[in-house]
This record gives C-alpha cells, sequence and structure tokens, in this order.
C-alpha cells in the first residue's frame, strides 16, 4: 500500500458522504478519494462538495484503489461485487465492506476469492462525527491495511475490532441498534417532563444535554457506570427513588431481552442475506 493509498468508495449515500466527510477533516485529500453511484447529478455535487473524483463506472472506480469500500445496500451488493469481481482480483486492493449482515466468506466468493477483507459496522451517529464502529478483518488483511481501516473509520467517531465475525452481531446490536435505545429514553423523559409541566421544546433541549452530559462524563471518567450512577445517588434522595423505580420495574431485564431481541434479528438477516 502507498503512503498516500487510493481510497475508492461503490456507492455514494448518506454514510459514505459521512465517512468521506471525516477523512477530509483528518488529512485525507480529496485527489486520493474515487466515487461511483449510478446517479451522475448526485455524483457532481459529490464532487462540488468534497472535491473528489467520480465516475458511474464501479468498476473504473475499484482501479483506481488500494482500499475500495463497498458503500452499497446489502441487497445490491452481490450484483455490485460480481461486476467488479475481475478488476478487483487482478489489482489486489483491500475490500471493506460496510454492509450490515453480510459475511465476509459470503463477499469474498462474490469478488472472487482470496482477497483482504474487512467487514465494518458503523452507526448512524457516524453521520455526525460521533459514530462507534465494530471492526473484523479476514486472515489476508495485513497490519498495515488494519491501521489503515482504523484511521478512515476513527475520523467518524471511535472503531474497534472483534476476534471474531460473529461478534459483529454483537456490535449490531449493542452501537448499531443502540442510538435508537437512547432515542427511545429521550422520547420517554420528555413526555414526562411535559406532563409534569415543562414545554416540550424546553424538555427537549434539558433531556438531551442531560445525556450528552452524562455520555462525556461516562468518556472521561475512570469509574465505571455504576459507580457513576452512585454519585449522583442521595440517601433519600430523588434519584435514589427514580433508580429504585427502575430497576423495581425490571429495566436491566428488558434491556437484556431487547438486546437479545436485537442480537437474534442480525444473525438471522445474515442468513437472509446468504442466499442472494
Amino acid at each position: 500500500m502507498s503512503t498516500s493509498p487510493t481510497i475508492s468508495f461503490i456507492g455514494a449515500g448518506n454514510m459514505a458522504s459521512a465517512i468521506i466527510g471525516g477523512m477530509l477533516d483528518n488529512g485525507f485529500k480529496g485527489a486520493d478519494i474515487w466515487v461511483s453511484a449510478p446517479d451522475d447529478s448526485h455524483l457532481q455535487s459529490i464532487r462540488k462538495r468534497f472535491g473528489v473524483s467520480v465516475t458511474t463506472d464501479n468498476r473504473y472506480c475499484a482501479q483506481q484503489a488500494d482500499m475500495v469500500i463497498l458503500a452499497v445496500k446489502p441487497q445490491v451488493m452481490a450484483d455490485v461485487c460480481r461486476d467488479i469481481a475481475p478488476v478487483v482480483q487482478n489489482t489486489r486492493p483491500l475490500m471493506v465492506s460496510i454492509a450490515a449482515g453480510l459475511e465476509a466468506d459470503t463477499l469474498d466468493e462474490w469478488l472472487g476469492g482470496g482477497l483482504p477483507l474487512a467487514r465494518v459496522m458503523p452507526n448512524t451517529p457516524s453521520l455526525v462525527g460521533k459514530g462507534a464502529a465494530g471492526l473484523f478483518a479476514n486472515d489476508q488483511v495485513s497490519d498495515k491495511q488494519k491501521k489503515m481501516v482504523e484511521t478512515v473509520f476513527n475520523s467518524i467517531g471511535s472503531a474497534l475490532w472483534v476476534d471474531e465475525e460473529s461478534l459483529l452481531h454483537a456490535v449490531t446490536a449493542l452501537s448499531g441498534s443502540g442510538p435508537a435505545y437512547f432515542f427511545l429514553m429521550l422520547e420517554a423523559l420528555e413526555d414526562a417532563a411535559t406532563e409534569a409541566g415543562i414545554a416540550p421544546e424546553t424538555a427537549r433541549q434539558l433531556a438531551i444535554q442531560t445525556m450528552a452530559g452524562a455520555a462525556e462524563m461516562a468518556g472521561r471518567s475512570e469509574h465505571d457506570p455504576a459507580q457513576l450512577k452512585r454519585n449522583v445517588m442521595s440517601p433519600g434522595g430523588t434519584t435514589e427513588r427514580a433508580i429504585h423505580t427502575f430497576e423495581d420495574g425490571g429495566l436491566r431485564d428488558l434491556v437484556k431481552k431487547a438486546y437479545s431481541a436485537a442480537f437474534s434479528r442480525s444473525e438471522e438477516m445474515a442468513k437472509e442475506l446468504r442466499s442472494l
């Protein structure tokens, strides 16, 4: 891989745009980035926005790259991979998929086999540079290539490796689906505060800032969440009574059930996608 690798994106949706924006904010050059998609008008807007090279030809886009990021929907991935397979079998770039559910062996088969391939599970906060991504690499991926994957995806948040591909289901249930869990809590807190008489917009802003502040504290603190929770609780106080209400209502078990449901659905989707 060259000192300044060329990175090609097959697909130009919101996540691809978020990654490109994060890369440019962290030292990558637009001249080293290619993007392909069917809609030329959309590509031209991306070219103007980011200063990258664009093409409607997936094969040509892949041919330029040291690293190809597959950023298309799982339902069209098979056709895309089979189309570019002759090119990537010749050039041997690092292939990176951000598609949920599609396993490395399946992708490698569609691409002709034997390629270095990494899977990345980003989440929607990546769109605002606060993502949490799980990473997995097959045996063909070198340490240097792993570093490049880390660099790219750390540009939109935090990226962490898992040792086994099956653990990406656990990542999906945690950070992939997780933002919606917190949005549900925000919604519930806003509703409760509004019923207590606080104006809806005020309730929303207070709830958002409270969640953001708590996350920032957890990220900076040397203490675990259990201790941080205890630090807020005074004996006989308001927080203690609220926490006891959550505990008595079975919140922990409910979270475990929800997590397990997301995990199981991720496994089911992987089986469904194998037959594409």
